[in-house]
């Protein structure tokens, strides 16, 4: 044991309890100090400065062991390998792949979109639009982001769906509540609303509430509501033409649809300054038709109130250039309005192309001509016409009004509208000659004309006539026995207006492309179907039945008129009705419309002349005006109706 010291405390002078403590002995150990320049065995060397973990007074130095250092190695080895590792990567990726990985990661970004192409627009003759695309919006929902709507922290808001349907609902014409409902659930595409205007588009755009997408749409609208519905016809919610020109010109009416790629964030909205490419969408071709609106407006107006007036069940109105073929109006009753086209199933619209009926005595006109063209007769051939006839097979006919024996000149039983007269005049005709020249005025084959769902109407074979019963060959002479369509009928008589030559019907009057480029139609094919003689003895003796027959209702003011009266019998759902029609000219000595009016089961009276007789004066009479054809320059040179 070393040595020990003992030796008394003494008192620290000043100490704070001013107190004299009592003196305590204490016991030192005593180390030997060690010789210069020698430390002791398993005692650190000093640390100069005094520092802490060395000098003196500061604490002894641990020992480390050979362990503790290998850990230490292995640690050092592996960070300077990671960070190798990391800083490789790192200039493999920036310096070699960088190109390559940030075009990888934008193309994770990107998003494509499908931009509408406008669909064309349809114009009435003057460029006035029937049928136009405006710019509309719609708006949907991703109900698996919408909750992560945050309100700005006011008392009052909300956060999540109902935080988004209150801010919504008020632009959208709804409660928040029931568009909260459609807010939520787990869909990741939902329409809220549809036809949103612009001007709101724009203040939900500015809102920048989270899953709320407004898109931009063509809306296609048509202006004047249900005029020339029945030839517009209506597209559904895709743009797709369902009906009437809409959908017969629907390849070259829509547009051709572009795609836009931009860079999107996790919202999918568009980053500003990001990348953005894709192909424009093309606009489609727009069509000007030949119809007048202001003409087809009254002629909707005229068939409207002569229905009701009338009670029929439906009727139309066509009013034809007789020059080129236009269709300056196609009027059917009932038309739909394509901005509402309610339960439609599609198929034609117009009535008028579509439904067939028997022709009755506007189609004696054919016998007429072909009796005048064969050199049969001439327009004053006298006639002894009974109030019934009976054929050489046995078959009576009879006329629509008790009488006795009457002195009818040709021109006279075409003005009086005798069946028997006819049937007498027209037995001279073969059979095949009657039918050739139903056909060749356009009987039972279609006109062409642009509209869906036209109808080529019924002319049986001449040589089934025999065999189909003994009445038809000679009922075909005044308008039985056959079926047409009101475009038909009309053409017959514009025919033999503008000097016996047929001119095919349109309604198509040329083609504006997306760049501006205006294509007219080529002009109509022609038809020499009577000798001009012939047509003009025909629209003469056809004067004389507005001047003294039974079309006196259809006589306008100032103007030569030449025209036909019909009643025939119709057929529907199995019920026997009655065709009422008038057919006319205007005017006679420089012909420029033919105009044919069609009432089907009128309950005031049967006969065209005293209910369709009117509007025909009504119609043709606004339409030389409209197209400012000058007053008749000249009085009619009439032949005898009588002897």
């Amino acid at each position: 044991m070393p040595p020990h010291r003992t030796s008394t405390a003494q008192p620290r002078a000043g100490t704070a309890t001013g107190r004299t403590p009592t003196a305590q002995p204490r016991t030192i150990d005593v180390v030997p100090r060690p010789r210069p320049g020698a430390p002791r065995r398993g005692t650190p060397r000093p640390v100069a400065g005094g520092r802490p973990g060395g000098g003196r007074g500061g604490p002894p130095r641990q020992k480390v062991d050979a362990g503790s250092r290998g850990r230490m190695g292995f640690l050092t080895v592996l960070v300077v390998v990671v960070l190798l590792a990391f800083g490789g990567r790192l200039v493999y990726v920036q310096g070699f792949a960088g190109a390559e990985i940030a075009a990888e990661a934008r193309d994770q970004r990107l998003r494509s979109y499908s931009v509408i192409g406008a669909r064309g627009e349809i114009t009435d003759a003057e460029g006035r639009a029937l049928a136009t695309s405006v710019e509309r919006y719609e708006v949907s929902v991703n109900q698996r982001i919408v909750g992560e709507y945050r309100s700005t922290g006011t008392p009052e808001g909300s956060d999540g769906a109902m935080g988004v349907a209150e801010r919504l609902a008020p632009l959208l014409d709804m409660t928040a509540s029931e568009l909260g409902g459609m807010l939520v659930g787990d869909r990741q595409f939902r329409y809220i609303r549809k036809d949103v205007l612009p001007e709101v588009a724009r203040e939900i755009r500015a809102l920048r509430l989270p899953g709320i997408n407004v898109d931009r749409v063509a809306e296609r609208t048509y202006p004047n509501g249900d005029l020339a519905g029945n030839i517009i016809g209506f597209v559904n919610s895709n743009g797709v033409g369902l009906d009437g020109l809409e959908r017969s010109l629907d390849e070259r009416l829509k547009g051709t649809p572009g795609v836009e790629t931009v860079e999107a964030g996790r919202k999918g909205q568009a980053i500003p300054g990001g990348y953005s490419a894709g192909s424009p969408a093309q606009e489609g071709e727009s069509v000007q038709l030949t119809i007048l609106s202001d003409l087809q407006f009254k002629a909707e107006e005229a068939l409207d109130a002569a229905v009701a007036s009338t009670g029929s069940d439906s009727g139309s109105v066509v009013v034809t250039d007789v020059t080129n073929g236009e269709i300056l109006a196609l009027a059917d009753s009932g038309s739909v309005d394509p901005n509402d086209p309610g339960n439609s199933k599609g198929g034609s619209l117009a009535s008028s192309v579509s439904d067939v009926f028997e022709p009755g005595s506007t189609g004696k006109v054919i016998t007429m001509a072909a009796a005048l063209d064969a050199g049969i007769v001439t327009p004053t051939t006298q006639f002894e016409v009974p109030y019934t006839y009976t054929t050489e097979n046995g078959e009576t006919f009879k006329d629509s009004h008790e009488h006795g024996l009457l002195r009818l000149t040709t021109t006279g039983v075409l003005a009086e509208s005798s069946n028997t007269g006819t049937v007498m005049i027209g037995q001279n005709l073969s059979q095949q000659t009657r039918h050739d020249y139903l056909a060749k005025f356009g009987f039972g084959s279609r006109t062409g004309i642009e509209l869906p769902g036209e109808s080529p109407g019924i002319l049986r074979s001449w040589e089934t006539w025999d065999s189909w019963d003994r009445r038809s060959k000679f009922a075909v002479l005044f308008g039985q026995a056959v079926s047409v369509t009101a475009v038909q009928a009309t053409q017959v008589f514009a025919t033999l207006a503008n000097g016996g030559v047929s001119v095919q019907p349109h309604i198509i009057k040329g083609w504006t492309a997306a760049d501006g480029t205006y294509t007219p139609t080529p002009a109509a094919t022609t038809t020499q179907v009577v000798s001009p003689e012939t047509a003009a003895t025909v629209l003469s003796m056809m004067e004389s039945v507005v001047d003294d027959g039974t079309g006196g209702s259809a006589a306008i003011p100032g103007y030569r008129v030449a025209g036909k009266t019909g009643t025939a019998q119709n057929w529907k759902n199995g019920t026997q009705g009655i065709t009422a029609s008038f057919i006319g000219v205007a005017p006679v000595d420089a012909p420029r419309i033919a105009v044919s009016v069609v009432l089907h089961n009128p309950k005031t009276s049967i006969y065209g002349g005293t209910v369709a007789a009117p509007v025909f004066k009504d119609v043709a009479a606004f339409a030389l005006g409209e197209l400012g054809v000058p007053p008749s320059g000249t009085s009619p040179q009439l032949f005898p109706t009588t002897w």
